[in-house]
């Protein structure tokens, strides 16, 4: 269904990504969907196909340049390699900008790295019109709740072991102070609950798929971007 493409990013350097498309592109409203830390992979693309079947077009912008891995040690020194603030302020939105140039809204969705990645986005991109963070958010600094003029919605697991309860409520608290609007759902899972591929041996044991969860999830990301970027 999708194919792999190049953008530009404001500062002018070409970046690539994967791009899938419903049946009826002309006029669509467009996704930017966000990696994991493992990269740009048949998972995430699986998401965007997931994306372009609802209609929207669906952009993965290829934030580790080609590199993707399946062993934890590996994707934690990609993660950690990787400038957030370039990422979000640079590759996500000229992935924005690039969905923006054919006509429609434009949300965001990511996931884990991906998720906090959204977050830095909202901030930092004007040209979003609506974002969905699961389960991953950055350092609560780096957020400046006052600056998120889009509809937010998060997905977070209450088992989490590495976004735990307690930040997502400090995350709460500051875009209630900020005046933003954002609608949480919390979930009786574990990180990585909608990663169909966080199943078995050789992924991390702190992560779980849930299959009745991660449908759950889909239902309200579906429904949200159905009323804000339709």
């Amino acid at each position: 269904m999708g194919t792999t493409i190049s953008f530009k990013r404001p500062d002018g350097q070409e970046v690539s990504g994967y791009l899938a498309q419903p049946a009826q592109a002309a006029g669509a409203p467009g996704v930017v969907v966000i990696q994991e830390w493992w990269g740009l992979n048949d998972q995430i693309r699986g998401v965007a196909d997931r994306l372009a079947h609802a209609g929207y077009r669906a952009l993965v912008p290829d934030l580790y340049r080609g590199k993707s891995t399946v062993e934890e040690e590996e994707a934690h020194h990609l993660m950690t390699g990787l400038n957030f603030g370039d990422a979000a302020a640079q590759d996500v939105r000229g992935a924005v900008q690039y969905l923006k140039a054919a006509g429609g809204q434009v949300g965001c969705v990511g996931f884990c790295m991906g998720g906090a990645l959204t977050l830095l986005a909202a901030v930092n991109v004007p040209e979003l019109d609506a974002a969905v963070t699961w389960y991953g958010c950055p350092p609560l600094e780096y957020i400046d709740a006052g600056k998120i003029k889009l509809p937010l919605q998060g997905h977070w697991a209450t088992q989490d072991q590495f976004f735990p309860p307690a930040q997502v409520e400090g995350l709460a608290a500051k875009l209630g102070e900020a005046g933003a609007a954002f609608d949480f759902h919390h979930y009786l899972a574990h990180h990585g609950f909608g990663n169909e591929q966080a199943v078995g041996e050789g992924r991390i044991a702190a992560t779980q798929y849930d299959p009745v969860w991660a449908q759950r999830a889909w239902d309200r990301t579906f429904t949200f971007f159905g009323r804000h970027l339709r």
